[in-house]
This record gives structure tokens, C-alpha cells and sequence, in this order.
């Protein structure tokens, strides 16, 4: 095959959940928007499903939708959209919870689907989704006459112990919200290892579940291996791929892997120097990330592989994110749609 593999561990996601849930005296749910982040939603939740997770989170109805379909009937599934035009049949067939982000939204659902769980989201300073603090306090007795399941809110700064936004929202979330006997979320996993001061009700744990930072101590769930397609020799001052960006200096041996940034392996990966890993030997990705295939520097190699890997426990999404200047959630969301999806639990 020239298709790159993507290994997904189900195992190693679920010990992850397990972990991160020892740590809360609460409920833990899951966050699967974005398909799982990227790694299935549907494989993804069922796995959780089976073991404990109760509640999920997406990102539209449309997300939820899938996720019910592969974990049935039971679990909650709630949608941080909120309940948008159109979304009320969705909502009802497939028994997904909005939380609602405005009073325009808790008018629409109250008046199409009255007796329907919902949640209220509330901005606690991110200044992005949710009610502000006159809002919420101009509508709360009429939204707690209706019985809402979660009261709801996101921290900015989480993945940053120590900055001051974190306990200015977790203020703000207190004062909004203190004294009604309706379960509260606060934290994602970045809220959720501040400490139990943060966690109220349900913690929501999303990129910490998939092995990513601010959870440094996360298993590895995903691999990542790519086909050598072909190797060749270079003299010294020759060059490799576009733009003559990198000449040999010595006499060395190529390998050409098939994947590139069409793969979701950013151009920009190559600025930091990331590696591509024969078993435990780093070899340097060389020349530009080209759309369909990457060079590699395998000189020091007894022996070329058939593979190489560019995600492992050695070379992280998140250290592939910090090559590029980006996050590691955007590196596990963008991994494409050519890759051969296996899944190991």
C-alpha cells in the first residue's frame, strides 16, 4: 500500500478518560466534536460509552446526529451551538440537549420544543459563546421555570495555571450561578487539572482524551506511519524538492514518503527541524513538505524501512504543533481523509 497508516488506540483514549475522571470528585463526559477530533466520533464514543462516559459533547446538532447513531439510545449528547434555526427537529429526534447561548435562542427553543432538555451557557469573560451576567440575570427565573439540566460556561486560559483569568472567570462563573440547584460545568481539561475548585458538577475533557496537551500525562492514541515510496543518492551540492531549499553536504540517501500537507502535514512543520522515525532512530524530514510527499534524510540508516513515522510517543502532535507555531489540536483535527484508519481497543 501507498497509503499512510493512522493507528488509533481505543484503549489507550479510554485510560485517559479513566485517569482524568480519578481526578474530579464529579461526573466526566467527553468532548467528541470536530468527528472525535478527527479520529472518529462514532468509534470514539462508543468506546467511552462502554466505558462509563454518560454525557458527551459536540459541536452542532449535526455532529450529534452521528454520535447518536453509533452509541444509541441512553448517553447525553449536548450540543455548544446552542439551538440554532432549524435545528429543533434534529434536537427532538435524535435527543440531543442545546446549550442555549442567548435569549434569542431560549425564546426559539422554549416556543418549538417546550419540555425538551436544555442547558444555558454563560460567558464568564471569554467574550465568545454565552449569556453575559444582565442577560442571564434578566432571564434566569424564567429559564429555571423551565428546568434546565447544565449550567454552563468555558475557561480562556486554562492550559495556563497561574494567569489571572482563571480565577476571574471561575468568580464570575460563581456569581452567576450560586444558590440554583442545577448541576454546573466550568472546565475542560485544561480547568479540569486546576483543581477540584474548578470542577463543580461535570468536567468536559476533550484534547486530553486524544493524548494532547495541557495533559502531560496522557497515553499516546494515535501513530502515525508513511510509506517509503522510493529512495535515492545525492552527491554533495545536490538539492532536494522545491526551491532548492536544501543542498546535501555530504553523500546522502533520500527517501520519499507518501504524505504531505494534503495530509494535514503543514509546510511549516519542516521550520523546527521534525523528524521522521525509524523505529527509534530520528531521521530529518529535509527539503519542503511538498501536497502528496516528504523527503527524508535516512544516510545513517543500516537498512531503509518500508515506513517511517512522523506520530509516535517520541514525536507528538503537539511537538509537530510546536514546529508549525500552532496548537496540538489543530494538528490532530486537520490529519486527512487519505489515510488508512486502523483501530486498535
Amino acid at each position: 500500500m501507498s497509503t499512510a497508516r493512522l493507528k488509533i488506540n481505543l484503549d489507550a483514549l479510554v485510560i485517559n478518560w479513566r485517569n482524568l475522571d480519578a481526578k474530579t470528585g464529579c461526573e466526566t463526559a467527553a468532548v467528541v466534536k470536530a468527528n472525535g477530533y478527527g479520529l472518529d466520533a462514532g468509534r470514539v464514543g462508543k468506546a467511552l460509552a462502554q466505558a462509563g462516559a454518560r454525557n458527551f459533547f459536540v459541536a452542532v446538532a449535526e455532529e450529534g446526529i452521528a454520535l447518536r447513531r453509533a452509541i444509541g439510545p441512553g448517553p447525553g449528547i449536548s450540543v455548544f451551538s446552542g439551538h440554532m434555526e432549524g435545528d429543533a427537529k434534529l434536537l427532538r429526534d435524535f435527543q440531543l440537549t442545546p446549550m442555549l447561548n442567548s435569549i434569542d435562542q431560549m425564546l426559539r427553543h422554549f416556543e418549538a420544543l417546550p419540555g425538551h432538555p436544555f442547558g444555558v451557557q454563560l460567558d464568564s469573560g471569554m467574550n465568545r459563546l454565552g449569556m453575559e451576567a444582565a442577560e442571564w440575570a434578566a432571564i434566569c427565573e424564567i429559564a429555571l421555570d423551565q428546568n434546565p439540566v447544565l449550567l454552563m460556561s468555558h475557561l480562556a486560559c486554562a492550559d495556563e495555571p497561574g494567569h489571572g483569568m482563571n480565577a476571574y472567570q471561575l468568580q464570575n462563573f460563581i456569581d452567576m450561578t450560586e444558590g440554583f440547584n442545577i448541576p454546573r460545568s466550568l472546565s475542560a481539561t485544561g480547568g479540569l487539572l486546576l483543581g477540584r475548585d474548578y470542577h463543580f458538577d461535570l468536567c468536559r475533557p476533550g484534547i486530553g482524551l486524544y493524548g494532547g496537551s495541557p495533559y502531560e500525562a496522557a497515553l499516546p492514541v494515535i501513530e502515525l506511519e508513511v510509506p517509503v515510496i522510493q529512495t535515492r543518492d545525492l552527491a554533495p551540492g545536490e538539492s532536494v524538492g522545491y526551491g532548492n531549499s536544501w543542498i546535501a553536504k555530504r553523500d546522502t540517501r533520500i527517501a520519499t514518503i507518501a504524505a504531505g500537507y494534503a495530509d494535514g502535514l503543514q509546510r511549516a512543520f519542516q521550520r523546527q527541524g521534525i523528524m521522521a522515525y525509524a523505529e527509534n532512530i530520528p531521521c530529518p524530514v529535509v527539503g519542503r513538505i511538498s501536497m502528496d510527499l516528504i523527503t527524508v534524510d535516512v544516510t545513517d540508516l543500516p537498512e531503509v524501512p518500508s515506513h517511517l513515522s512522523l506520530i509516535n510517543e517520541r514525536q507528538t502532535v503537539d511537538d509537530l504543533a510546536a514546529a508549525a507555531g500552532t496548537i496540538g489540536y489543530e494538528v490532530l483535527t486537520s490529519l486527512g481523509a487519505r489515510y488508512a484508519r486502523t483501530y486498535s481497543a
